[in-house]
């Protein structure tokens, strides 16, 4: 019985012990069926984690989507149309952000290679006849501007050195108060008169206003002369009237004198331009408070002449995306003008005559090294499209500022109502800020230019928008430092660099060589021009594109690399032909009245 009993209970611990391998074995068994898919979830979760790590480690590419603000689902203003974007634009962030992504620029962006080493120089030479010397008494000269503030302060340039040719003593210009701007404003409400004939009393006399004659003022006789006409062209049409009516009335006097002077009538119209047009005590004070308002935020700033109003874009015949929509506004504005030709707009971008968009502009900036901290200052009236439109420039340069966010209604109300008191304070602010942009190449950018250049080459970038929108076309599988690279390439000689153009090509409100000095000692002191070092990668872009700026000096108009919108010459153009097509031998005829006032409305 007990052997019985031992097996009995043997077998019965085998069995017991069976049983738990059993056990042990099924619930291992299920351990792994739930615990080999948790190990290849978490294992497959680490390789996507790596994968994800090396994409945001590496360049991404660039598409149409990434490069441009999401507000305008994936393309530019241009593509997908003004009024396609959001309303809650401010509030959204780039989809690439270009601002930090990559090394700043190589160059320092708030200075202009070399300047240093030029400097301003308008004295007269010796062979210089003052004007005790040369008036005649019985010669005087009247003149009545045209256009918005620059344009005329063009015609008063020029004004002075007319009389100079004439021999003649200048009254003081009357400014033009009948057309587009509706300004009601004298000579001396926006300009230091008393400063005006002081400073230029030694090269012509100047009188405000005409003295009286055998006991009743001087009648002045009333003419034209064409555009651009040279010393000769006054002496021979203008002179002879002026001996025999000894007082003569010049309408409509803006580019009324030719490129081509002699050195010394080149730095009179210096002296005149950037000595003795001084702005009134008033305007300087307000422009001085909003540059100072501007320094407090920050050292260094940007002006920006926007130049997208809808009058601008109306008259470039230029397409910006807006559908059927925009083609009706911008067609009604263009109906004013009847001897406008019929649009094209695709070739008028290629051609370079479209402004960019306030977020191609943006872009621009980022691409040649401005960050998004910087604070920006724009000059501009009504843009087209409003804070719509301005909403990717203010996503990429959230530090955005105008005259109306820098003062109060109060102290802006002097001017307000005065076009050109207003225009006068941009004026002041622009020209004292680090870097100049400008989007059209209008008076105002002339006259900034030249200005800028004159006074040390302080830096003014003027779009090359030709190459730019070829950029911007084809922009769609490159990176962003591509992108870059490309923007700094393409805008080398456009950048208010010394010497950037050659003497006596372009206008020379924009480019005063005959007035620019260089240091005799410069060339063995300067080092090789930062602008040609830009990067290795991109030589052969620097070196098309200073091949391209040659060839736009050298070509036809149709073949030029239009940096802005040459709207003074064109506009010009049609406006003279609607007088008829004024040539030499019209000089002298009465001023006819113009239907519309095309040289106005763009001049500034």
């Amino acid at each position: 019985m007990t052997a019985k009993k031992r097996r009995n209970e043997a077998d019965t611990t085998l069995a017991g012990l069976h049983q738990l391998l059993r056990d042990v074995f099924f619930r291992r068994r299920r351990f792994y069926y739930h615990i080999f898919p948790l190990i290849s979830a978490l294992a497959g979760c680490v390789f996507l984690c790596f994968v994800a790590l090396f994409l945001l480690l590496s360049s991404p590419v660039v598409h149409r989507d990434q490069l441009h603000l999401t507000l305008f689902h994936g393309g530019t203003s241009r593509d997908q149309g003004i009024e396609g974007v959001s309303n809650s634009g401010l509030e959204l962030k780039s989809s690439f952000d270009v601002s930090e992504s990559e090394e700043r620029f190589v160059r320092d962006v708030w200075v202009t290679d070399q300047s240093s080493f030029f400097y301003g120089c308008s004295n007269a030479s010796k062979k210089f006849t003052p004007a005790a010397e040369k008036t005649d008494p019985d010669r005087y000269l009247l003149i009545t501007t045209s256009g918005g503030l620059n344009q005329q302060r063009t015609g008063i340039t020029d004004a002075v050195v007319a009389a100079y040719i004439l021999n003649a003593t200048l009254v003081v210009p009357k400014l033009d108060q009948n057309s587009f701007w509706k300004d009601s404003s004298n000579f001396a409400e926006v300009f230091d008169v008393d400063w005006f004939i002081k400073y230029l009393s030694k090269d012509v006399q100047i009188v405000k206003k005409l003295p009286i004659k055998v006991g009743k003022p001087l009648t002045p006789h009333s003419m034209r002369v064409p555009r651009k006409c040279d010393p000769k062209c006054y002496e021979t049409h203008v002179l002879p009237v002026l001996k025999k009516k000894h007082a003569v009335r010049l309408g409509k006097f803006d580019y009324r004198l030719s490129n081509k002077l002699t050195t010394d009538l080149q730095k009179l119209r210096c002296r005149v331009n950037y000595h003795a047009l001084k702005f009134t005590d008033e305007i300087n004070e307000m422009g001085k408070i909003l540059v100072e308002r501007m320094r407090k935020k920050s050292k260094h700033f940007i002006a920006l002449h926007l130049r997208f109003e809808p009058d601008m874009l109306a008259f470039s015949g230029c397409y910006y995306g807006g559908g059927e929509i925009e083609r009706q506004e911008l067609g009604q504005i263009r109906k004013r003008w009847k001897s406008l030709h019929a649009s094209n707009p695709d070739k008028e971008r290629r051609q370079g005559r479209c402004p960019l968009t306030p977020e191609e502009v943006a872009l621009m900036l980022q691409g040649l090294g401005f960050q998004s901290d910087v604070h920006l200052y724009v000059a501009s009236g009504e843009v087209y499209g409003g804070e719509k439109t301005l909403a990717p420039l203010k996503v990429m340069f959230p530090n955005f500022h105008t005259k109306e966010t820098l003062a109060s209604q109060e102290e802006l109300a002097p001017f307000s109502s005065f076009s050109s008191r207003m225009a006068a304070l941009d004026f002041i602010v622009c020209d004292e800020s680090n870097v100049f942009v400008t989007n059209n190449n209008g008076n105002m950018a002339k006259i900034l230019a030249g200005r800028r250049r004159y006074f040390g080459h302080k830096p003014t970038i003027r779009p090359n928008t030709k190459k730019l929108y070829r950029l911007f076309t084809d922009r769609h599988n490159m990176t962003w430092q591509q992108f870059s690279s490309k923007v700094q390439a393409y805008q080398v000689g456009f950048m208010g660099e010394p010497n950037e153009v050659k003497p006596g090509r372009g206008e020379f409100h924009e480019n005063p060589s005959a007035c620019i000095c260089e240091d005799s000692n410069s060339n063995e002191r300067r080092n090789p021009s930062v602008v040609n070092k830009i990067n290795d990668n991109h030589r052969e872009n620097v070196k098309e594109s200073n091949n391209n700026l040659i060839n736009e000096q050298a070509g036809t108009e149709e073949e030029q690399d239009w940096t802005g919108l040459e709207f003074l010459e064109v506009v010009g153009d049609l406006g003279e032909k609607r007088l008829g097509s004024i040539t030499d031998s019209d000089v002298g005829v009465q001023a006819k009245t113009e239907g519309t006032e095309l040289e106005e409305l763009f001049s500034d």
